[in-house]
């Protein structure tokens, strides 16, 4: 039986190779291989490289053996870089391919690049997911729509190594319900690696928390309206947030894990020591 509560079951999709871990790729596989065989590794996700690096991170899977490992593909080039990605991985022994994300290009429509890659992806995916980044740009939420429309999920940047990459909780708020609103399903990306949200000591960047997300996610799946659903998101009280996510069921874990996917992380220890300390997974050994 699995010692990852429910909540947190898969959360975390291993992006080592991504600033600001900028892990060396061969490093990188090895440490997520590692993970996968700890203690912790139901909290564990699939292995995150850029389409770029795939044919180089499956050899490097191929040497450190034995099973196939399960990637996310981060597309680089626009719509026309899904297929050869997907292809390959249905081709290769040494990746298995879950899902590709691709990040919408700014236009002034992004509706119309949204289209470009859900046709890319009824074209190519078969049991993949595809993860489409909208931003909180422009015309965003008609972008959503078609999304919803095609039925795959979305992607949110929640940081990155620029101030203006982080969003407000009230942007993440609108986020969340128009996602839930149209029933997509999301993951988040960048800038997410603690349970809390706090304010960086290097860098003065204000952080959202994992655990704020989840249980914003929750609340809104239970009526509450979008003011208090950025209320969540911007508490600092750890101890308060562990209580409210100690007290869900596995019903409603299960229920806000449908909606918020995963996120990635540079590091996988992060999340899990944040976890360890506020009593919500148990420490390994």
């Amino acid at each position: 039986m699995s010692t990852v509560p429910a909540l947190f079951r898969h959360l975390v999709d291993d992006a080592a190779m991504f600033p600001p871990g900028d892990l060396p790729l061969a490093e990188a596989v090895a440490a997520h291989r590692d993970h996968r065989q700890a203690a912790y590794a139901d909290l564990v996700g699939p292995f995150v490289c850029t389409d770029e690096d795939l044919m180089k991170v499956a050899a490097e899977a191929a040497r450190v053996g034995p099973t196939p490992l399960r990637v996310t593909v981060v597309i680089t080039g626009g719509a026309g870089g899904i297929e050869p990605a997907v292809r390959y991985g249905d081709r290769s022994a040494d990746v298995e391919v879950t899902a590709v994300e691709v990040r919408l290009r700014a236009e002034d429509d992004l509706s119309r690049n949204a289209l470009r890659v859900v046709r890319a992806c009824d074209d190519c995916l078969d049991e993949e997911n595809a993860f489409v980044e909208v931003g909180l740009d422009g015309a965003w939420e008609r972008a959503l729509d078609v999304v919803a429309d095609a039925g795959y999920a979305a992607k949110l940047r929640t940081g990155g190594l620029d101030a203006a990459l982080f969003p407000s909780e009230d942007q993440v708020a609108a986020f969340i319900t128009a996602c839930l609103d149209r029933e997509v399903a999301f993951k988040c990306t960048a800038g997410l690696h603690n349970a809390v949200r706090h304010t960086a000591a290097d860098t003065g960047y204000e952080h959202h928390g994992f655990l704020n997300v989840l249980l914003a996610t929750r609340a809104s799946l239970d009526g509450a309206s979008q003011d208090e659903v950025a209320a969540v998101l911007a508490s600092r009280d750890g101890a308060a947030l562990a209580a409210r996510a100690a007290d869900l069921s596995e019903e409603q874990a299960a229920g806000t894990r449908k909606w918020f996917t995963s996120f990635g992380s540079c590091s996988i220890d992060e999340p899990r020591h944040d976890l360890t300390a506020l009593k919500l997974l148990e420490a390994a050994p």
